[in-house]
């Protein structure tokens, strides 16, 4: 247990990632930063993180007995237990903004404004359940813009086949008279940057006035060369 720190926070942390430093962090041996530590054995600190690592850590250790604690520090086990448990003093930071695009079957206009007014509600219901954020939502008759904020754990092709699945599956048993809904199997997804989340916002809600002058096609024509994207005319089918 670290009882003193007499030194910058941030230079102990860099120092620690000298790799004998690191590994006598890890044992709970002090390694002349001005912190004092009780020792601890590797397999005990393994033990109180991780019942698998600390079974996996005796193990190997018990196979390669070593003569002396710094012997100790540099065995692959030690090593590889430091690394197995960086999770647990290093945290990831993930900005990952998407505008995805999806429409109905063959293009078909089956969302009619009554729907809309249930259905894009309950898309964002199904992203907030799923780690996600739906900064917005909006569309036509027959396609859907949703801004998303992704987790690292997802990957795209996950999110939105959640949302297309999902979406299908509560407008078939909520709306009978909808039974023949689908999604098409394809989708645009396209990523930006924070300082255009109110722009694309402001595009999304605009959906109606926009298809006053462009069809679908010809917005995806302009997503497409906006971000380099090739692409044949069969694949907007």
């Amino acid at each position: 247990m670290v009882e003193r720190l007499t030194v910058n926070p941030l230079k102990w942390f860099q120092q620690l990632f000298v790799p004998e430093n690191a590994l006598r962090f890890l044992c709970g041996t002090p390694w002349g930063l001005g912190v004092s530590s009780s020792p601890v054995n590797p397999a005990r600190r393994a033990k109180e993180n991780s019942p698998p690592i600390y079974r996996w850590v005796v193990k190997r250790i018990k196979q390669s007995p070593v003569r002396d604690d710094r012997e100790l520090l540099s065995t692959p086990e030690v090593i590889g237990y430091f690394f197995a448990t960086l999770h647990y003093f290093m945290h990831s930071f993930v900005s990952c903004l998407i505008h995805c695009v999806f429409a109905t079957k063959e293009h078909r206009p089956l969302i009619g404004p009554e729907l809309q007014a249930r259905l894009w509600p309950y898309l964002g219901g199904i992203a907030r359940e799923n780690r996600m954020k739906a900064l917005g939502v909006g569309g036509v008759e027959d396609h859907v813009h949703i801004l998303l904020s992704i987790p690292s754990t997802l990957s795209v092709a996950n999110a939105v086949q959640l949302l297309k699945g999902n979406s299908s599956k509560w407008i078939h048993d909520t709306f009978k008279e909808h039974g023949n809904f689908e999604w098409q199997e394809g989708y645009g997804a396209f990523s930006i940057g924070v300082s255009g989340v109110e722009d694309t916002i402001k595009y999304i809600e605009g959906q109606r006035e926009h298809h006053r002058i462009l069809t679908f096609r010809e917005e995806l024509e302009i997503f497409l060369k906006k971000h380099g994207m090739e692409y044949v005319s069969r694949d907007l089918d």
